[in-house]
């Protein structure tokens, strides 16, 4: 900063001290004796002027180490402008400070968050892009081996494969619209019999294929409140993953309860189950835990956007197991009532 900048921001106090001389000129000037009054006044608007002088330069100096410092920060290149702040000098520039040390702590979170976020995404793609590579791969090896196989066994090997590319689509598109969810959902009343009934007829084949029987109360009525799309996925997800972790022969039941504060849907399987110490951690974005390593079919991204969604339509999950017996993953619907209770 140069001395008419540092001038042009006093020009509040040079006003306030013109007209405060102008002032006891004129006082002098109506109460003292006409010989003396034009000396006095001489005298003291030149002693006044030179101690405001003073006052002014003195400042200025006070002041511009501080100033280089800030324009030093503002020129400078470095990205941690924080350690370099100087210290405040009165109350007015501390404030400024603390204002400014906010506004950078906030903007370095929201830097990392997009930070975050953008890794998050970079590795989902990644580990996206190879698990479809694998029913690719699989269907060109169909093709270079057809010989000796029926029509039909290759149509269905196909299918199988075409299945599997499809559930991976459809999972990469859920996750690229989860953070605008906002934009896209409508809850109503809907019939959980048929999402469910919609579900299992999805995944048909994979019951058959592995000869795993299904439970499930269809004379009893399911109506919650919720967005018929989401919870569809939701639900997707949930019924895939059983069938993934149950060996053949397996059993999966899916059933209902409710009561005065929420409805509850179970879907349970006797597959592998859940380790204790993965329990914890199975809706983290990610994890497979020490026996989805072992499965090259684990992502770690059906039970985490299943969770995630689940939360944005007011619902919640939760998980039991018990290791190598079953699995019991559980949907809480909140009643409606209870919302305006809360």
């Amino acid at each position: 900063m140069n001395f008419l900048k540092y001038i042009k921001d006093k020009r509040y106090f040079l006003c306030f001290y013109l007209s405060l001389m102008l002032f006891i000129s004129l006082i002098l000037l109506v109460s003292v004796e006409p010989k003396d009054v034009w000396s006095n006044i001489v005298y003291i608007n030149i002693s006044c002027l030179f101690l405001a002088i003073l006052y002014i330069i003195i400042g200025y100096f006070y002041h511009m180490n501080f100033y280089k410092k800030i324009e030093g920060i503002i020129n400078s290149s470095q990205e941690d402008a924080l350690t370099l702040l100087p210290d405040a000098q009165n109350h007015e520039q501390k404030l400024y400070l603390d204002l400014f040390k906010k506004i950078m702590n906030i903007q370095d979170k929201q830097l990392q968050s997009l930070y975050d976020q953008k890794r998050d995404h970079e590795e989902y793609i990644m580990s996206w892009v190879h698990e479809i590579k694998l029913p690719i791969t699989s269907s060109r090896l169909l093709i270079d081996n057809f010989e000796g196989k029926t029509v039909d066994y290759i149509v269905n090997k196909f299918e199988d494969e075409l299945d599997k590319i499809d559930d991976y689509v459809e999972q990469a598109l859920y996750y690229s619209r989860v953070d605008s969810f906002a934009n896209d959902y409508f809850v109503t009343e809907i019939d959980l019999n048929q999402i469910i009934k919609n579900s299992v007829k999805k995944y048909s084949k994979i019951f058959i294929n592995k000869q795993i029987s299904l439970n499930m109360d269809h004379n009893r009525e399911k109506f919650v409140h919720s967005d018929k799309k989401w919870l569809g996925f939701i639900i997707d997800q949930l019924i895939t993953n059983s069938l993934k972790y149950t060996d053949n022969g397996g059993n999966v039941s899916i059933h209902f309860e409710e009561d005065n504060k929420e409805k509850r849907l179970f879907i349970q399987d006797n597959g592998i189950g859940i380790k204790v110490e993965d329990i914890n951690r199975v809706f983290e974005r990610g994890f497979t835990g020490s026996i989805g390593r072992n499965y090259s079919k684990s992502t770690g991204m059906g039970l985490y956007l299943a969770k995630k969604l689940a939360n944005k339509l007011g619902h919640d999950l939760s998980v039991n197991s018990i290791e190598g017996e079953l699995t019991k993953v559980i949907i809480h619907f909140p009643k409606i009532t209870n919302y305006y209770n809360m």
